[in-house]
């Protein structure tokens, strides 16, 4: 791919836009829907319980999310006004459990201690103030919730060409030691590999990541 290609990519990436981000956004889903499922396991769901996703693309894993458990109720936040769509349109049968949020990036819309579970998968590398952003997740976390924090190790994701354009990349200490400044007590580190295709070529690679379980 071209360097203004890459470029538009990573835009994508970051905040999907238009018919590009619609493409971008169902080639996410079909990548990154392993560390989404691994994501979503490790939460270990519970009847009735509130569970917020933020960067939830297309979403289009939300129906199995749902089937996991009795009375859910699902909370997509995204920074994307074609995601917070399309992600609507693709989950219009479950409007009644499941609902999505446009925002602006930064503060949570939400009251203190509102959810039971919140995940994140590949977001990370987006956030401008990665401490502050913690304590607003802590914030809107029930005192006994649990955090799941999911993203690709700064060694596989050196060899995108797409990520020199505005990702802030984390191996796990780095990432750990980020969540330490905040107001997050206890976590646990868990690295995962599998194999996917590039976003960038349509190659086979072999992605690293990491998965934080994270508690106040």
């Amino acid at each position: 791919m071209e360097e203004k290609d890459l470029k538009i990519l990573a835009q994508n990436l970051a905040n999907p836009e238009g018919e590009t981000g619609l493409k971008v956004a169902e080639m996410m889903n079909a990548t990154n829907i392993g560390m989404t499922l691994e994501s979503i396991k490790t939460l270990l769901i519970e009847d009735s319980e509130c569970i917020l996703e933020i960067g939830h693309g297309n979403a289009a894993h939300v129906k199995s999310l749902l089937n996991l458990a009795n009375d859910l109720k699902y909370v997509g936040i995204d920074i994307s006004e074609t995601m917070h769509k399309e992600a609507r349109r693709l989950n219009e049968e479950f409007k009644d459990q499941a609902e999505f949020v446009l925002y602006e990036g930064t503060v949570l819309p939400f009251e203190d201690k509102t959810f039971d579970k919140i995940f994140t998968v590949n977001t990370a590398y987006f956030w401008k103030q990665p401490v502050e952003y913690l304590n607003e997740i802590y914030r809107v976390l029930k005192d006994n919730g649990t955090f799941v924090l999911t993203f690709g190790q700064r060694d596989f994701m050196e060899t995108l060409p797409f990520t020199q354009y505005d990702f802030k990349l984390y191996n796990s200490d780095e990432m750990e030691e980020t969540v330490s400044k905040s107001h997050f007590k206890r976590m646990k580190i868990s690295e995962k590999e599998e194999q996917v295709k590039s976003k960038a070529d349509g190659e086979t690679v072999t992605r690293l990541y990491t998965v934080l379980t994270i508690k106040k």
